[in-house]
Parts: C-alpha cells; sequence; structure tokens
C-alpha cells in the first residue's frame, strides 16, 4: 500500500517543493489550501485537494483521513498583532493537532515546520543556538511559533510529532531573498548594522527539503526539536560576494543602517500598518530580527541523529536560484 501524505501550505515556496520531493519519492500528496488560495497553483500540484479552514472540523477530518504522515508548514510570517500570528501559527496547529487525534490514530507522523525565530539569535557565531537551549524569541512572530511548538510538545504523547527549525532559506520561488538580489543589481547593499560581523544559517531550498523528509522518516526523530541548517554561518559580505560574481555586478555601495534607525523605521512602518490594516514589510518586529547580531543555528543534532548535513554549496544554491530568478524574469540578465 502506498504511502500518503497531507502538506498543509503546499502552495508557499517550501511547501510546493516539498510536494514535489515527496511525489518524486512515489509518495501520494493531499493537499489543505484555504478557501483564497491560490486555485492554479494548487492544480500545478498534481495532487489531492482539500479546500477549508482550520477552525472547521470537518474539512480537518477530510484532510487527515488516511494519511500516514502530515507535514504542518501553513501559517504566517506578518501580521499587525499578537493576535494576527496567533491566529495564523498557533490556532491551526492546535486544531490539527486535535483532529489528528481524534481522527487517525494511525498516523505515523507529524511534522511541524517551525522557526529559528522560535529560539532566537545565538549569544555568538558558534557554535549557534542548539536545541537544548533556553529559547529566547525577539519578535511576535518567534513567540507565536514557539508557542505553537508547545501546542506540539503537549500533544506529544498522543501524536508522534517531530518538529523541524529551519533559518533563512532561499532558493527558486523565493522573494526574500530576491529583494536583496535586485538592490544589489542595482549597485545597493543595505545592512542592519555592520554587514561583516553579523553571522546568519543561510540554506538552500531542496537542502531544507530533504532534512524535513529525513525527519518524518526517522523512527527515533519522534518527539525531537531539530534545528535543519547550514554548515556554518555567513556575513552579509560573503553572500554580496558570491551573488555580485553570478550578477555580473562589480562595484556596489554599502550602507550600513545604524540599528536605532532600523528600530524607528519599524516602528513607523508598524504604525502604518496598524492605521491601513494591513501588515508592512517592515514593522517593529522585523527590525526586532534584523538588528540581532547572531542569527545562526548548530547543525549538530540532524548530523548525528538524522545523517543530514546541507549539502549545497552558499555559491551553487545562489548560481541555481539567480538563474531561475532570470528565466522567470524576475531579475533582469
Amino acid at each position: 500500500m502506498k504511502t500518503t501524505a497531507l502538506v498543509t501550505g503546499a502552495t508557499g515556496f517550501i511547501g510546493s517543493r516539498l510536494v514535489n520531493a515527496l511525489q518524486e519519492r512515489g509518495i501520494d500528496v493531499r493537499i489543505l489550501i484555504r478557501p483564497e488560495s491560490n486555485s492554479s497553483r494548487a492544480a500545478g500540484l498534481k495532487a489531492e485537494v482539500v479546500r477549508g479552514r482550520y477552525n472547521d472540523p470537518a474539512t480537518l477530518r477530510n484532510a487527515l483521513a488516511g494519511v500516514d504522515m502530515v507535514f504542518h508548514l501553513a501559517g504566517v510570517t506578518k501580521a499587525i498583532d499578537a493576535s494576527g500570528y496567533r491566529d495564523g501559527n498557533v490556532k491551526p496547529t492546535e486544531n490539527l493537532l486535535r483532529e489528528a487525534y481524534r481522527e487517525n490514530p494511525g498516523l505515523q507522523r507529524f511534522v511541524y515546520v517551525s522557526s529559528q525565530a522560535a529560539a532566537g539569535p545565538a549569544p555568538a557565531a558558534e557554535p549557534g543556538v542548539r536545541e537544548d537551549e533556553l529559547p529566547r524569541p525577539v519578535s511576535m512572530y518567534g513567540k507565536s511559533k514557539l508557542e505553537a511548538e508547545e501546542v506540539c510538545r503537549a500533544w506529544m504523547d498522543r501524536v508522534p510529532v517531530t518538529i523541524v527549525r529551519p533559518p533563512a532559506v532561499y532558493g527558486p520561488g523565493d522573494r526574500d531573498v530576491l529583494q536583496f538580489f535586485s538592490m544589489l543589481q542595482n549597485r545597493l547593499m543595505l545592512a542592519a548594522g555592520d554587514g561583516r560581523t553579523q553571522r546568519f544559517s543561510m540554506m538552500y531550498v531542496d537542502d531544507l527539503v530533504e532534512g524535513i523528509i529525513r525527519a518524518a522518516l526517522e523512527p527515533k526523530a519522534k518527539g525531537e526539536v531539530y534545528f535543519l541548517t547550514s554548515p556554518r554561518g555567513y556575513s552579509w559580505d560573503e553572500v554580496a560576494s558570491a551573488a555580485r560574481r553570478e550578477l555580473g555586478v562589480g562595484f556596489f555601495l554599502k550602507l550600513p543602517l545604524p540599528k536605532p534607525l532600523v528600530r524607528g523605521l519599524g516602528s513607523i512602518m508598524g504604525r502604518v500598518g496598524e492605521l491601513r490594516g494591513a501588515p508592512q514589510l517592515l514593522n517593529s518586529d522585523k527590525a526586532s530580527e534584523m538588528v540581532q547580531d547572531f542569527w545562526v543555528c548548530d547543525p549538530g543534532k540532524a548530523q548525528r541523529e538524522l545523517d543530514f548535513t546541507a549539502s549545497t554549496s552558499l555559491e551553487t544554491g545562489l548560481k541555481k536560484t539567480i538563474a531561475w530568478y532570470r528565466k522567470e524574469g524576475w531579475l533582469r540578465k
């Protein structure tokens, strides 16, 4: 009998790559999407579709019926306030786990894709924050992802849960790192602080997908938390140096933004978002994350227990990503 997996957030950047990777392994995929989700993107995944909301038990029962694994990626990365983050990240996770326990006692694994933001930044560039350290999220987003993790832990005695925490993820289809490349192509690099000293973990999307699947299939991963991350941290200068070669950029202007300025701009833009009723690209929450020096996490546990290492080098990953952007017209040639 074939294995069936339910994927939430399947029309997103990471979720769509995960669906394809599961199908390539011969796994049948069912996706759960909200009514307002992009229908054409869902159809392009060639998976069974269940459409509905996470507060509708009947929808969740239909989505969960008979599946062997659940990959929960759906959530929000931007919201106006803490309530919006709870509604997007915490409540759907709790509802899914409740219905999984009630309706699918044979479930083999529930993988919750959290975020490094749930753990918070590291105190130093090396070795990076570890899974057994006390989480210290610095944003409402990070706090909501940590709260969702705590919900998962509360169900671990009844549902076989594994939690994975990715760092910054890039690759074909990602729009966040695209902004950095677009500025660099225009010979400008902005940094919240000193781009030379700050360090962050960063991984190619296909490496993350491989790690997620390994976490789902490894028996001893049940009940565990893993950082799925790059072998080391990078500086913005390193990323710019690797990207400029692919972009054909020589000289560019690096503009370090003082941290108080970033926080001030975040506060102003956050207020604008509140007045408009829509989250902005920059707000106080995002600024709190941007000014941290060390968004680095330790890959050791995943290496030992999942035999997982992010194998795509920064240079190779950026080359593939920039080529895709150019092919799709997201970056000029």
